[in-house]
Order: structure tokens, then C-alpha cells, then sequence
């Protein structure tokens, strides 16, 4: 006799809103997976998470998956963010992005899916452009300074002069390039940036000094202490629970000095 998963009605209902009318054909191959797994994940992590609505969430999905290079994942959750209501050009601000933190190497089979999907369901690319600043140097530099205090402080500014003299142009790129090229367009807020790029840093793990500096950043843009908490256990199910405890660690010492 084959089993039955015992899926929650909560589950079941988050579920249909992500896929609707879908039925997964890994409820006759693995229904005891989809059972724990469902239940946990559309459950009991959305339940514990309040703070996060459906952009917020789907959003960090997003940039979880990147993080872990979890492709299949990340295909399966952009029809998902589609579907709730996350709109397009947040989906692809989020994939760009990553490529300031995780390579080319690493974003570019996200990139291709994202466009797969879009235009697989008749979203027309390009998209509308995001750019508020030009390609010369001059424009990046200064918007990306503007963009590097807003999402991290004060002290930010500046900054593209502060560099090691033995290698000035990692600082010169950090406000040319990160922000002056990322953090500027449109399609996400600042706090939606630092957010994403907590997630990013947090899945790809070994990279906790960084993520020191962002959990301070999302504080500077008002993602607090309990926001941050949550963000990290709406992500333990997309990346298990040895990066999620570094990060809720890292959060610990971070607010601990800053709330």
C-alpha cells in the first residue's frame, strides 16, 4: 500500500498559492520527504516569520538559492515569486546583483534561467532599465557613494580614497562597481539590497567577516535585529542548519553592539 503524505492545511495552502493546481509528482516518489519537508518549510517557517511578506520572503528565497547555487530551487521559486506577486524587475534586480558577490562564475546559469522563465511566460526582455547612473566613471563613482552611505553609514564616505595603496583599486571598485553599478538602480530599495545581499553572503558560507559588515548594514537601513532573525530562519530550509546557525551568530554579536 502506497503512503499518503499528511500535509498541513497551512502547508497545502501556501503551496497552491506558490504552484497553483500543481501537483508534485514527488508526492508518489518521496510523499514521506514531501510531507516533513512541506510542513516544515510552508508551515511552521512561515508561521515563526511574520515580519516577512511575500516579496520579502521570495526575495530571500531567491537570493538564498544563488548563494547555495541551489539552480533547480531558484527556477521552481521565480514562477513561485511570479505567482504571489513579486514583480519582474525585483527578480532580475536580485540575480544582477549577486554577480558583485558571488562571480559571474556562479550567477550566470541564474541569469539564463531567469530569462528562460520570463520569457517562457511572456514576460518581454529586455525589461524596463534601472540605471540611474552612466556608464563613465564620474557617475558611478558618485552615485555609488551615495548609495555605499546609504546602505552602510556615514563613515562610507570617502571611502574610494581609503583603499590599501598596494592594491587602491578594490576600493576604487568597491564604489564604482558594487554600488555605484548595483546599488543605484531601481527595482529593489536600499534595504531590500542589504537584505539580499545578507542572504547571498550568509548561503554561500566562509565568509562571516563579510556578512559581520552586512548584518551592520541591514541594521543602518532598518532591518533590526529581530527582522534579521527571522530572515535567517525563513532561509533554514534552503540551506540547513550549520550556515544558518553561523549567521544567527553572526546577528548575535552584530545587534548585540548595535541595537
Amino acid at each position: 500500500m502506497s503512503y499518503t503524505a499528511q500535509l498541513t492545511d497551512a502547508a497545502q495552502a501556501f503551496h497552491e498559492r506558490m504552484f497553483p493546481g500543481y501537483v508534485s509528482d514527488f508526492l508518489r516518489t518521496d510523499p514521506e520527504f514531501i510531507e516533513r519537508f512541506d510542513n516544515f518549510a510552508f508551515d511552521d517557517v512561515v508561521a515563526a516569520t511574520p515580519l516577512l511578506d511575500d516579496r520579502k520572503r521570495f526575495l530571500c528565497w531567491l537570493a538564498t538559492c544563488i548563494g547555495c547555487q541551489g539552480i533547480d530551487e531558484f527556477r521552481g521559486m521565480v514562477n513561485a515569486a511570479l505567482n504571489v506577486g513579486v514583480d519582474p524587475a525585483a527578480i532580475q534586480e536580485l540575480v544582477y546583483q549577486a554577480t558583485a558577490y558571488l562571480g559571474i562564475g556562479r550567477t550566470f546559469p541564474f541569469l539564463k534561467a531567469k530569462n528562460e522563465i520570463f520569457e517562457g511566460r511572456g514576460i518581454a526582455l529586455p525589461l524596463p532599465e534601472q540605471a540611474t547612473t552612466t556608464p563613465d566613471e564620474p557617475s558611478r563613482r558618485e552615485g555609488g557613494e551615495r548609495a555605499h552611505v546609504a546602505a552602510i553609514g556615514e563613515h562610507m564616505r570617502g571611502y574610494y580614497d581609503k583603499g590599501n595603496p598596494d592594491y587602491p583599486q578594490i576600493a576604487h571598485w568597491l564604489v564604482d562597481n558594487c554600488f555605484g553599478d548595483y546599488y543605484t538602480r531601481g527595482g529593489l530599495t536600499i534595504a531590500e539590497r542589504e537584505m539580499c545581499t545578507f542572504c547571498y553572503i550568509a548561503a554561500q558560507g566562509g565568509c562571516e567577516s563579510q556578512l559581520r559588515g552586512h548584518t551592520a548594514a541591514n541594521v543602518q537601513c532598518g532591518n533590526g535585529r529581530e527582522f534579521l532573525i527571522q530572515v535567517v530562519s525563513n532561509n533554514v530550509p534552503f540551506i540547513g542548519y550549520p550556515r544558518s546557525l553561523n549567521a544567527m551568530a553572526v546577528v548575535e554579536e552584530v545587534t548585540g553592539k548595535h541595537e
